[in-house]
């Protein structure tokens, strides 16, 4: 492995956090009210009927699906939910990567089986001027049945998370973060992690970025190893922790290196992350072989399962 840098804080706090996605392609909206984009094959606007007027109770938006043309789709904003924030929900790339996956060849729409009747957008989180978060609810009916399947989304789209082992003195250890997690009220063992909210599908770049900002070490991009790469293709080569509500998928990187004991001294307990961000790390160092009774977060363990599994399939070769 090439060397490892430590950054200092005050190089650490500098970073740019640009994060960057897979790219996701757009939509086009045939609409006095909206501005012409261009179209995914698979997905065509209709028609958008906006309503406005303030004793109005609902904004809506009519689509069609090519799985199902007989179909037409009605967006609606729950009560609340603005013209500007109905406006940004609709054209975001979470909510348009929503209706392209359920337009694949393993989607919900694929076999005939299901059609989507409906989607209530319930209200959105921006960063800045983008949208973080989309909360909706879809209307998937099983046209057999006729019931409709549970339909609840939070969508906040993909991220990167890098397990990273260091070997010092005979020893391998993990570098962990530990973060205020208000969801869980816990403060969590974690890898080092980020979202990604862009176009530019530099995934193992903000994998790089990610590990700078919450723990000051600089990698070497060629040394990261995509576990996630080794699952079938089938998968998208990601990992769902919770595909029951959230659709964050998860690419898991490896890194494994050598440094001196010193190194791993100066890492156990430094504070980083971006402060004006609200982010408030600890760096924590595991012995690798304590890791998975350590933590109880899902990409720790799944990355650990990935790793353990392609070095026994001959996969991944290291010195242990």
């Amino acid at each position: 492995m090439r060397a490892l840098l430590l950054l200092p804080q005050p190089l650490l706090l500098a970073v740019s956090r640009r994060i960057h996605s897979a790219a996701i392609e757009p939509l086009r909206t045939e609409s006095a009210h909206f501005p012409t984009r261009p179209l995914h094959k698979a997905t065509r606007i209709l028609a958008s009927n906006m309503t406005t007027d303030s004793t109005a109770s609902e904004l809506t938006h009519a689509i069609t699906l090519t799985p199902q043309l007989d179909h037409t789709v009605t967006v609606v904003a729950a009560a609340g939910v603005s013209d500007s924030d109905f406006r940004n929900a609709i054209e975001c790339s979470l909510f348009k990567q929503w209706l392209k996956n359920i337009q694949t060849e393993n989607g919900l729409l694929s076999n005939g089986d299901m059609y989507l009747r409906q989607v209530i957008i319930q209200g959105i989180d921006m960063f800045g001027k983008r949208v973080g978060f989309l909360k909706f609810k879809a209307d998937i009916v099983h046209k057999q049945s006729g019931n409709k399947v549970p339909g609840i989304v939070f969508a906040r789209g993909p991220a990167v998370a890098v397990l990273i082992l260091l070997d010092s003195d005979g020893e391998t250890y993990a570098v962990l973060t530990e973060q205020v997690r208000v969801p869980v009220g816990k403060l969590m063992l974690e890898l080092p992690a980020g979202m990604l909210d862009d176009d530019k599908g530099d995934i193992v770049g903000t994998a790089v970025r990610e590990v700078e900002e919450e723990t000051g070490l600089h990698l070497n991009i060629d040394d990261l190893v995509d576990l996630t790469a080794f699952l079938d293709t089938s998968t998208g080569n990601q990992v769902f922790p919770s595909p029951g509500g959230c659709d964050e998928g998860i690419g898991l990187f490896l890194y494994r290196g050598s440094v001196d004991k010193e190194i791993i001294r100066q890492l156990q307990g430094k504070e980083t992350g971006l402060r004006d961000h609200g982010e408030l790390i600890q760096v924590r160092v595991v012995p690798y072989r304590d890791l998975w009774r350590k933590t109880a977060d899902a990409k720790v363990l799944t990355a650990i399962a990935l790793y353990e599994m392609a070095k026994r399939d001959g996969l991944i070769r290291h010195r242990d």
